[in-house]
């Protein structure tokens, strides 16, 4: 079967009757073999996938024994995939976490800042409190990389380096699911400080597609995923909270698909439903446009039924208001039929 290929999904933001800004999006369908479904634009680019790959990074954690041993909860499974804002419940989910496994925040290397949640920063603020490193957005992952390492009996400072045991596993993994020989990526470090990996989007989408249908992996990374999409679904407020893309669009893909923003317009879906794997990529970083843009995908390919797009309405179209709190114009998708 032959692959459809569009130009660039077009993210068009409008004010009154015209056009006034936008944003071009690649993206990429894919199966678990590689093989192209679907494609938008140019999906040989490099793409840093950031957070959108949690789900691959944190493999080690369960392949290593490292889930078992520390009874891991699917909170915790679900805080391991996600980019939190940092409220309350993500925070002391965190802490106990960590203290269960005899760690604290202290060993956190991912840096501080403050949550991501407006009110919790400003709850934060009036306490007289700064910024740290558990209400960093990634410090769920960060937790697992600690876990696994103490339970290794490997080092746990400098786990965030390149050459550590732990990147040295989550590389492999990447590598593995992806399907792409990292010799050939270019290496950067991320915001949270561990190694981030470019990839030809195709491969990003192929590694989304190995986690949909991982009948092709080994039994215990197919068991390690079985239990990364339980938590996921079981817990879609822990991946991101309160007025996120991801903790809104999850319930209502019925456990058909789940999805993962990265930083810079980047979004992983794997679409369990079919066996597939979607990634995208908006090319000016803008988030308003990648929300919109995996929304309206998901609708496309009919993972939406008509009480999910309802629901979604504000992601499929999204409204523009000024100050005084007028609808002055639209965030919307222009996608080929």
């Amino acid at each position: 079967m032959s692959a459809t290929h569009h130009g660039c999904l077009v993210i068009e933001c409008s004010r009154g009757s015209a056009v006034e800004s936008s944003h071009l999006v690649d993206a990429a369908l894919v199966d678990a073999s590689g093989q192209v479904v679907e494609a938008w634009g140019d999906i040989e680019r490099f793409v840093y996938p950031r957070s959108a790959v949690k789900s691959i990074q944190v493999l080690p954690f369960f392949e290593s024994g490292a889930a078992d041993k520390t009874g891991a909860t699917e909170s915790e499974i679900a805080l391991a995939c996600a980019s939190h804002n940092g409220q309350a419940a993500h925070v002391s989910a965190v802490r106990s976490w960590l203290a269960r496994t005899g760690l604290d925040e202290t060993h956190l290397e991912c840096g501080g800042h403050l949550p991501y949640h407006s009110e919790s920063a400003h709850e934060c603020i009036r306490r007289g409190e700064a910024g740290a490193a558990i209400h960093n957005m990634c410090s769920g992952k960060h937790s697992a990389f600690l876990v696994t390492a103490k339970m290794l009996g490997e080092e746990t400072q400098d786990y965030i380096q390149r050459e550590h045991p732990v990147q040295r596993r989550v590389s492999a993994a990447i590598q593995e699911m992806t399907g792409w020989d990292l010799s050939r990526s270019p290496w950067a470090i991320d915001g949270c400080s561990i190694p981030t990996i470019g990839l030809p989007l195709h491969a990003l989408a192929r590694g989304a597609a190995n986690i949909a249908d991982p009948s092709a992996q080994p039994a215990e990374r197919q068991a390690a995923i079985a239990r990364i999409r339980a938590a996921i679904a079981a817990e879609p407020f822990m991946i991101a909270g309160d007025a996120r893309a991801c903790s809104d669009i999850i319930p209502a893909l019925d456990g058909k698909a789940y999805i993962k923003f990265g930083a810079e317009g980047v979004f992983f879906a794997p679409i369990q439903e079919r066996g597939l794997g979607l990634a995208l990529k908006v090319r000016d970083g803008a988030t308003r446009a990648a929300d919109t843009a995996i929304a309206s995908l998901l609708a496309y390919l009919g993972l939406l039924d008509s009480a999910a797009e309802e629901k979604l309405a504000g992601y499929l179209e999204m409204p523009l208001s000024n100050w005084r709190g007028i609808n002055v114009g639209t965030v919307r998708a222009v996608l080929d039929k």
